[in-house]
């Protein structure tokens, strides 16, 4: 998944999750489908519009 890839390069990702827009978001690790960043915990099956960015952290 690309996720996983984002997590271990620590490239910034942005998504919509339950109609509200998160960017520049630091995805630290997923467990049990679940994604942990620096800005809380999200279902991974509810996340969309998910884009792994450049930047980096």
């Amino acid at each position: 998944m690309f996720l996983k890839k984002a997590i271990e390069d620590k490239n910034f990702i942005s998504f919509s999750y339950e109609g509200k827009v998160y960017k520049k978001v630091k995805p630290f690790k997923i467990e049990n489908d679940v994604l942990k960043c620096d800005v809380g915990e999200f279902e991974i099956k509810d996340l969309k519009k998910i884009t792994v960015l450049k930047d980096r952290f």
